[in-house]
């Protein structure tokens, strides 16, 4: 890499440059500061958040960008800080400062968005949908690759901060830094505001899945008893028919030796068996509560 050989770039630092995936950082090699940024956009077409990757190296008279991702946009950070010679002439420090604060105005619409998704989820959990713990499980995702984006900027700008007596750091500039980190505070403190209101969120979404499959449970079993009973109803009439029908086909076989077939009181005797084992299995299935 011939720029890191002309700028007496750290090795160690190059190959973080190089290799993408970096957590937010500030490392001093020297003069020389290695600034490790996360940046972040919200998508309104598809509902996520795209995070990007920014490396620089901030020297003594030089600044240069490593960049992994098309945000922030470093074109309009340099046409601001031509718009401001002012602040241009503060020296490396401010094209710092300028970047800083191109990557943290991207957090608030970020912000915005995953506010109005959790509230969309609020929508999608007590109106029962069933992807909302999915749902629920991707944006808690999302909410926590933001939040390792912006807290490590919180002590990036403590760093800067501890070196303005020793940089010899502007005055205004001072000032434009703690601007910057107020405003990382805020994005720090509704990011994490959000995690707790998601954990929140997926306890009552369990809840409800919970519940619902217990009534859907107790629905089922409702079902199977009712489908139980009336079981029970057709297997005693049907035994009440049989005992007829078991007597019936007993003396229809019209069998020469059949004492019954001469005997003058057979066919009352027969209709009195039937009525009397079909009374008999009534009142027992009764009594058992089947009929």
């Amino acid at each position: 890499m011939d720029a890191a050989t002309q700028l007496g770039l750290h090795e160690l630092a190059v190959e973080d440059a190089i290799t993408a995936h970096q957590r937010p950082k500030l490392e001093r090699y020297g003069d020389t500061r290695f600034v490790v940024l996360r940046s972040a956009s919200y998508r309104d077409d598809t509902e996520r958040v795209e995070f990007g990757e920014l490396h620089l190296f901030v020297g003594p008279n030089f600044v240069l960008t490593v960049r992994h991702s098309d945000t922030p946009d470093l074109a309009g950070v340099r046409q601001r800080l031509e718009n401001q010679p002012h602040l241009l002439r503060l020296g490396p420090e401010a094209v710092l400062y300028a970047v800083l604060d191109a990557v943290v105005d991207g957090y608030p619409p970020v912000v915005s968005g995953l506010h109005n998704d959790i509230e969309e989820i609020e929508t999608q959990v007590f109106s029962r949908d069933p992807n909302a713990s999915r749902r629920i499980y991707e944006l808690s995702r999302e909410v926590m690759e933001f939040q390792r984006a912006t807290h490590p900027l919180l002590t990036i700008l403590d760093n800067l901060s501890a070196g303005f007596a020793e940089h010899g750091v502007d005055e205004e500039l001072q000032r434009h830094l703690r601007d910057v980190a107020d405003h990382v505070i805020i994005v720090v403190e509704q990011v994490t505001s959000f995690r707790g209101v998601l954990a929140d969120i997926l306890a009552v979404n369990t809840t409800l899945v919970t519940q619902a499959q217990n009534e859907e449970m107790q629905r089922l079993a409702e079902a199977s008893n009712a489908q139980n009973e009336q079981i029970k109803r057709i297997s005693s009439w049907a035994a009440i028919l049989f005992a007829p029908t078991l007597i019936g086909t007993i003396y229809g076989m019209n069998f020469r030796h059949m004492p019954e077939l001469n005997w003058m009181w057979g066919y009352p005797f027969a209709l009195l068996l039937m009525a009397l084992v079909c009374t008999g299995l009534y009142f027992v299935f009764r009594r058992r509560g089947w009929l």
